[in-house]
């Protein structure tokens, strides 16, 4: 049981580290978070001024449950086709406390191809 809380705390310390750097060198851009479980994945463009969401997308929206890269990089590409229809070119990345491989860089690089700058 120490082990688990052990980890838990890992994690939400590692969470904070990175969100706290992303704050603090946002520059006055909207924030694109990501979070993944091992179904699904999430994106959302939020403004942290206003706290409120913009934009978002998941895998949830489609019909098969979408765990791997091929989904990951679908929701990248929806989720910046939705922020530039909003009028937002321009975000900052926050990973959270996941790793940049994976589904997260394959949804980081779909959204780059599809025209968001970060």
């Amino acid at each position: 049981m120490k082990a688990q809380k052990k980890i838990t705390a890992q994690r939400r310390r590692r969470g904070f580290r990175v969100h706290n750097r992303v704050r603090r060198d946002r520059k006055g851009r909207a924030r694109l978070s990501i979070y993944r479980s091992n179904k699904h994945i999430y994106a959302q463009v939020i403004d942290d001024t206003s706290g409120r969401t913009l934009v978002s997308a998941s895998t949830t929206e489609g019909k098969k449950p979408g765990g791997n890269c091929q989904a990951a990089a679908a929701v990248g590409q929806r989720v910046a086709e939705r922020a530039i229809e909003a009028g937002i070119k321009e975000v900052t990345f926050d990973r959270g406390r996941f790793g940049y491989h994976g589904r997260v860089a394959t949804l980081a690089d779909a959204a780059r191809e599809a025209g968001l700058s970060f």
